[in-house]
């Protein structure tokens, strides 16, 4: 079993930066057993290729702009969900999330499945903090990510205070 978790924005870019706040304070505050990776992708692309090639599930955490959806609002999409997510442009790097993905389906090394946990933004002002809608659900975005890993059996746990 290889999980990994993706957390993907410019954290220059306030609320663009979510996935990368996620990723971060999921390392921070949970013992990761061996057969997960966390990733801080950040804006990096097709960097982040070999890493997700092949995983059982790879889970992303992202901004993600959804017509009529108050700011901090999580959205989950999952496996073909994804593709049709593509059409539209909802998330400011999106193009090189759907290139990684499209690169992994064209050499046969497509993550089995793939989920995506995006966060409608209040804002990319050129600020390093979350906005106050945003910032208010970064917990629950965290307990959406270990529940995603959860239901493939692995366990994060949080460690002691």
């Amino acid at each position: 079993m290889r999980v990994v978790v993706l957390g993907v924005g410019n954290i220059l870019m306030s609320d663009e930066g979510v996935g990368v706040h996620a990723v971060t304070a999921l390392a921070e505050r949970y013992a990761v057993p061996d057969e997960v990776e966390i990733i801080d992708g950040g804006t990096s692309g097709m960097d982040c290729l070999d890493r997700i090639a092949e995983a059982d599930l790879l889970v992303i955490a992202d901004c993600m702009r959804s017509k009529d959806k108050a700011p901090g609002t999580i959205t989950r999409l999952a496996d073909d969900e994804i593709n049709a997510w593509f059409n539209t442009k909802i998330s400011p790097h999106q193009v090189g999330l759907s290139d990684v993905l499209a690169a992994c389906c064209f050499h046969g090394i497509s993550p089995k499945r793939v989920v995506l946990l995006g966060v409608q933004p209040q804002s990319f002002e050129t600020c390093m903090e979350l906005t106050p809608p945003v910032a208010a659900v970064l917990p629950d975005l965290l307990e959406r990510l270990v529940a995603e890993v959860a239901a493939m059996g692995v366990s994060l746990t949080k460690k002691a205070a």
